[in-house]
């Protein structure tokens, strides 16, 4: 992608805070009359039960709540504005098991009177639940699934997506690459179909930001008993001889299962960093996050969890917020007239990210700036300073209007 575009063009300015608007409303809408008028907004969250996993780190959580406690978040941040505009938000959560179908879980919620739903379900179902009769009375979030199909060619009108795509993250994470001038990558991939489908995602943004992959090799080890008293042995000397490979700047890892990216830090044959899956990472979210508030909003989740946000946690706060904003605005819980708005030119949300959030009118896809971090860090935000788009910097990441088969 070229960085020099003559075409950029700014945004209109950011326009007068929604948060005063609603104190000010506060001032003739209170007591009495809002509770007349008040509108009960039901929103429902339907996960599927994971396969249990052991982190590859002690330090690691085991979480299991599919962005539930995301959800939960973002309905106290509605119902805290929703006191002024006579707005009531109830979050509903439904989880099934993996050989179970969550379409009757669904039709049961829709027929409970539910037509907003947060889907923390693969790429598949959701297609299924989106093509349901049922469905296209209904305005769905996608909170789980990086799947780039989605974005491309298996858009649905009634889906939207707040969790980034893989092109996403790999485009944020080759724009900071580019920047520190680290252009040749030694890619090693995972043995799973969501490690390839990652390692594709890397190979398509080194291609459109100049990088040369000089190395390419897949991790076929079988997770080991890393904690057996020799456990770290074995790991050091495996690592280090699949490392033996020419030169290179940095080594890529696609390791979505999470098996044995972090195994790699500090065992590579060269003394090289670490990016991609593990080490340095791209995010929509992460514990490290600090700045535009981020600090307060990070302190209130994990005195109330017990833990820091997950991007999947993220994913669900925004879609949640993403509801109240448009119900504010719209000033109803119609889900034609909410998508509409949350489409349009008019929508933004502020998101703890420097800038606002907003979508993409043509596969419904949020725009947000990603964060590029370390374990303990955060390391730089992308999109990176000079890469340049007509309309938004933010879609320099992922597949772009021209690229995608989606709103034509």
């Amino acid at each position: 992608m070229s960085r020099l575009d003559p075409y950029n063009k700014k945004k209109p300015p950011y326009r007068f805070s929604v948060g005063l608007m609603i104190i000010f409303s506060g001032l003739y809408c209170f007591g009495i009359a809002c509770a007349a008028d008040k509108l009960d907004v039901s929103i429902a969250l339907l996960g599927m039960e994971q396969e249990k996993h052991i982190p590859l780190s002690l330090l690691r959580p085991v979480i299991d709540d599919t962005g539930q406690s995301g959800a939960e978040q973002g309905i106290s941040d509605n119902n805290t504005t929703g006191q002024f505009t006579g707005q009531s938000f109830q979050l509903t959560s439904m989880k099934v098991k993996p050989e179970q179908s969550p379409n009757q879980a669904f039709l049961e919620l829709h027929r409970q009177g539910t037509r907003l739903f947060l889907l923390n379900l693969p790429a598949d179902k959701l297609i299924e639940i989106a093509d349901m009769p049922e469905a296209k009375d209904s305005l769905l979030f996608n909170i789980g699934a990086r799947d780039d199909a989605l974005r491309t060619h298996e858009c649905r009108a009634n889906l939207l997506h707040t969790i980034p795509s893989r092109a996403m993250l790999a485009d944020a994470l080759a724009q900071y690459l580019t920047w520190k001038r680290w252009n040749e990558w030694f890619l090693v991939v995972g043995r799973h179909p969501q490690d390839k489908a990652y390692a594709d995602a890397l190979k398509r943004a080194a291609k459109r930001y100049g990088h040369k992959i000089v190395e390419e090799k897949v991790w076929t080890f079988e997770p080991g008993a890393r904690r057996t008293d020799s456990g770290h042995t074995r790991e050091q000397e495996e690592v280090n001889a699949f490392t033996q490979v020419g030169d290179y700047d940095i080594l890529i890892v696609a390791d979505e299962r999470d098996e044995f990216g972090e195994f790699l830090n500090y065992r590579t044959y060269l003394p090289r960093p670490v990016g991609g899956s593990h080490g340095l990472s791209p995010a929509a979210w992460s514990g490290v996050h600090e700045q535009w508030g981020a600090t307060q909003f990070q302190r209130r989740y994990q005195e109330k969890n017990g833990r820091w946000m997950t991007d999947r946690d993220f994913s669900a706060w925004v879609a949640v917020r993403s509801i109240g904003e448009a119900a504010t605005r719209t000033a109803g819980k119609q889900t034609d007239k909410l998508k509409a708005f949350i489409l349009s030119d008019e929508f933004n949300l502020a998101a703890f990210k420097g800038r606002p959030v907003t979508y993409r009118d043509w596969n419904g896809q949020l725009r947000q700036p990603l964060l590029i971090t370390s374990p303990r860090l955060m390391i730089s935000v992308s999109p990176q300073k000079g890469f340049l788009h007509q309309y938004s910097t933010l879609d320099t990441l992922g597949y772009d209007r021209p690229e995608s088969k989606c709103g034509k």
